[in-house]
């Protein structure tokens, strides 16, 4: 019997992306062993009832007061019938065709690979080409916007951490991968996009929020993997460039979040200790070996290469 897909997408109060998303999805959906999880945070714009009126077919979930996205993201991973799950933010479809295909055959293919990383490109309008000269290969981690579960190997590890309430629960299912001896693999053959505009969020207005979880995440990961010798070098430099980078240019609201990052870390100091799971300094040294995390996807670099 062939492998059954489950798509995933959480969403708040952003139906018009979620119209896009959906139709670009519509000849996934029309495969036989093909299944659509949509979670919606409590919307107030409609999402549900729009849902439940024009797509009968998808499995809703909702929320009457919102829990936040990780939150989200851990019941559809938990609830879903695939053996491996696509997971998408509301703002981004595939450009690439033979999705199911692809993701079958890689994962049989690579039985230590827990985790499919798809390659991404950042922006409202489509690239004008889509080639690439990338191949597969072993990478850190994974994007949010797009990445494909195998779901044993979710099923292997602990829930993303909803404490973290936004940002870094990638990272933390990554760290606890390599610590099982799953392995996630960046395929370019997949090829996302993300319909946003990276340079514009900093005029959103919660930017300073952003700054805040995307300092503090990256704190709590230090203190919940990293071996206790590398971790003050690490957060005194990285503390260094934000002050740098952010305090010394007059970034008030960037400014404000890394405070209340700061805050954020001291508070939760007890539970962070006890909840850690610390890289051995063999395993520290071999997980910064890999690759790094694949992010941005540079059409316009990649077609002067090719």
């Amino acid at each position: 019997m062939s492998k059954k897909i489950s798509i995933l997408i959480t969403t708040k109060n952003r139906l018009e992306d979620l119209k896009i998303t959906l139709q670009h999805l519509t000849s996934l959906l029309s495969k036989e062993r093909v299944e659509c999880l949509v979670y919606d945070d409590a919307s107030t714009d409609g999402t549900f009832d729009y849902l439940k009126a024009h797509f009968p077919d998808l499995i809703l979930f909702r929320n009457e007061k919102s829990l936040g996205l990780i939150h989200n993201r851990n019941v559809l991973l938990n609830n879903c019938s695939g053996d491996f799950a696509i997971s998408l933010d509301d703002d981004a479809h595939f450009l690439s065709e033979n999705v199911v295909e692809s993701i079958t055959n890689y994962f049989e293919n690579h039985p230590k690979c827990g985790v499919i990383a798809c390659r991404i490109f950042w922006g409202k309008t489509a690239p004008t080409s889509i080639a690439t000269k990338e191949i597969p290969h072993r990478v850190k981690g994974f994007v949010g916007c797009g990445h494909v579960w195998n779901l044993k190997t979710w099923r292997d590890i602990p829930n993303y951490p909803e404490w973290f309430v936004f940002y870094g629960e990638e990272e933390f299912a990554s760290y606890q991968l390599f610590k099982k001896g799953w392995e996630v693999h960046y395929v370019p053959e997949l090829l996302v996009q993300h319909r946003v505009e990276v340079k514009a969020r900093k005029n959103d207005s919660d930017y300073s929020q952003r700054q805040r979880r995307s300092f503090r995440s990256g704190w709590y990961l230090y203190l919940l993997f990293y071996p206790w010798p590398i971790i003050p070098k690490k957060l005194a430099y990285t503390l260094w460039i934000q002050i740098k980078t952010k305090v010394f240019k007059r970034d008030g609201r960037a400014t404000k979040g890394l405070v209340l990052a700061l805050w954020d870390v001291f508070i939760h100091i007890p539970r962070l200790l006890k909840e850690s799971n610390r890289f051995t300094s063999e395993e520290y040294q071999k997980y910064s070996d890999l690759e790094p995390t694949k992010i941005y996807w540079d059409s316009e670099n990649e077609s002067k290469k090719l």
